[in-house]
């Protein structure tokens, strides 16, 4: 117990005997010092006495990247319509650059007692990111599921596309369209997703006999801004063809080929990666691979409450196949 008193008034700046007030029940003590105590006992694994416990709320955070990307906002939709329907409240975390990181947000869920977590995407798909706010999260045992592949050793509850299968259906449409420079616009080397999209289109193309060519691969952000800046150094590398890891580095793609006097499809083929909205009514509509987002967010509510009722364990990952959809960004290659 002298151990846990030193460490939690360390922790949260007040003296051994504050926090003993706390865990006991005492007067003298600030509301806000007895939230800051019994926050640090959650945050350092500790369990509350149980008194002190009381019943967590109703409440699910959902972490979103940003949202940017069409794709987090509507799997938001969905995840929030479940939550809703089920009693639950959603409170919507985002996450942007140089503000609230996730460790703050984490820290946020263990002193609001919320019942649950969702992440879409997020530093547990970064091999170079910060994982330590993940073990807290073990140690209190909170549910949690995440979308997106997580890099190994994780071990939680995990929905997520099979980013392979969708580079081999992508690649294999542009192959048999006669393309044989086929370059890929990935996120950043370390994201989880991207090597397995890599890793499916290397083996596709090895088994069509024409392997990949890493002067074909870029890596960078997944932004417009980005595909734009990637794919002109693919076409720079002979590319008529390319696989973009998401939609918006799609459209980056058909901005390059645009600014560098390439129509798409007659000279260059692009094909995207999410099918997020308005993807059909863009110029030329884009060919892309969906995400099945209406079964993923129902799985992952299903998920997340089979762990808040105990019925559930962590540390599976439920892979969806994805679905190459036909459009006008890709045609056969010029002789």
């Amino acid at each position: 117990m002298s151990k846990r008193l030193a460490e939690v008034a360390a922790k949260v700046g007040v003296s051994e005997a504050t926090v003993s007030r706390v865990l006991n029940g005492k007067p003298g003590v600030s509301e806000a010092t007895r939230q800051a105590v019994l926050t640090a006992l959650d945050v350092m694994g500790y369990e509350r006495p149980s008194k002190l416990r009381g019943g967590r709320a109703r409440l699910v955070a959902l972490v979103l990247p940003e949202l940017q990307n069409p794709i987090f906002p509507a799997l938001a939709e969905i995840v929030s319509g479940g939550l809703t329907q089920n009693g639950y409240t959603p409170l919507l975390c985002t996450q942007n650059s140089g503000g609230i990181t996730e460790s703050d947000y984490v820290d946020l869920m263990l002193a609001q007692q919320v019942s649950g977590v969702i992440f879409v995407g997020g530093n547990y798909t970064e091999t170079d990111a910060p994982h330590e706010h993940y073990d807290r999260l073990r140690k209190v045992n909170l549910p949690t599921v995440l979308v997106s592949a997580p890099i190994p050793g994780m071990d939680f509850a995990t929905v997520s596309t099979d980013d392979a299968s969708a580079a081999e259906q992508a690649v294999s449409h542009l192959h048999q369209l006669g393309h044989r420079r086929i370059g890929l616009l990935l996120g950043p080397v370390g994201h989880q997703p991207s090597r397995r999209k890599r890793e499916g289109a290397e083996r596709t193309l090895a088994r069509l006999g024409s392997p990949l060519d890493p002067a074909l691969v870029v890596n960078g952000l997944y932004s417009i801004e980005s595909g734009q800046a990637g794919a002109s150094r693919l076409f720079a590398a002979g590319a008529t063809g390319i696989v973009c890891a998401s939609d918006p580095l799609a459209l980056g793609a058909v901005r390059a080929a645009k600014r560098a006097g390439l129509e798409v499809p007659r000279d260059v083929s692009i094909v995207g990666y999410d099918d997020s909205v308005l993807m059909s009514f863009t110029e030329p509509p884009l060919t892309t691979v969906r995400q099945p987002i209406d079964a993923m967010g129902r799985t992952v509510i299903d998920v997340l409450l089979g762990q808040i009722a105990g019925t559930m364990s962590p540390g599976d990952e439920l892979l969806f196949e994805p679905e190459l959809v036909l459009r006008g960004s890709t045609g056969p290659a010029k002789n």
